[in-house]
């Protein structure tokens, strides 16, 4: 009797196993799914004394954590960033802030003082300053040594309303390096490990280029979901 009815235990201990792999998967592809590229912290990083475009009042924050040295950064904000300010920064639905962040050091960081010195100096050309400024990042072997005080001072000449002068003297003396080093607090309280990293309120999306998922983000903040 044993020897027959053995035979058909392992069937049924073998069809049990199989079923619980499908739930499993099923399971992992629902959660997949759901999470749709993105990923829900608990908070969202304070935009206080950032540099933001749009309406302050704008129902949703969304702010990218960038480096004026990353080459992903250039292309977000030549792809997806026109975009986003077309759809929801001109129609008031969004305000946008930029934090700085320095994974390619010395260079990273002394671009970060001049665009904090520029907001300073006169907040209405920092956008400006900025665009210029990832305009000046070459399109090749952009690890070169681009970022100098005397390039940041002759994007800074393009511009109307920048004085020069103010900011090479901002410049050396590191007048804003609190500001600086307040975006670095927030790099590392959030947990940046790439650039760009984009938030939409306390929600991280987990692929900056793919703009149906800040799209879905922002739309369901606007609906208080």
């Amino acid at each position: 009797m044993q020897s027959k009815s053995s035979p058909f235990r392992s069937i049924v201990i073998f069809t049990v196993i199989i079923i619980a792999l499908i739930i499993t998967l099923v399971v992992i592809n629902n959660n997949k799914s759901e999470s749709n590229g993105i990923e829900e912290i608990e908070e969202q990083p304070s935009i206080d004394g950032q540099p933001t475009l749009g309406d302050a009042d704008a129902p949703v924050s969304v702010v990218e954590f960038g480096d004026f040295k990353c080459p992903a950064c250039k292309a977000w904000g030549e792809s997806i960033f026109p975009q986003l300010v077309s759809d929801y920064v001109d129609t008031g639905k969004v305000k946008f802030s930029y934090i700085n962040v320095l994974f390619h050091g010395q260079e990273s960081n002394l671009a970060s003082l001049a665009a904090e010195s520029v907001y300073k100096l006169n907040p209405d050309a920092y956008w400006e300053f900025h665009k210029a400024l990832f305009k000046e990042q070459p399109s090749e072997d952009h690890d070169s040594s681009w970022i100098t005080n005397e390039k940041l001072l002759e994007v800074a000449e393009t511009i109307p309303n920048i004085d020069s002068e103010q900011l090479k003297s901002a410049l050396n003396n590191q007048s804003e390096l609190e500001e600086v080093n307040k975006d670095t607090t927030l790099v590392n309280a959030f947990n940046v490990k790439q650039t760009p990293t984009i938030m939409v309120n306390n929600i991280i999306i987990e692929k900056p280029f793919d703009y149906e998922a800040i799209k879905k983000a922002i739309d369901q903040a606007l609906e208080g979901k």
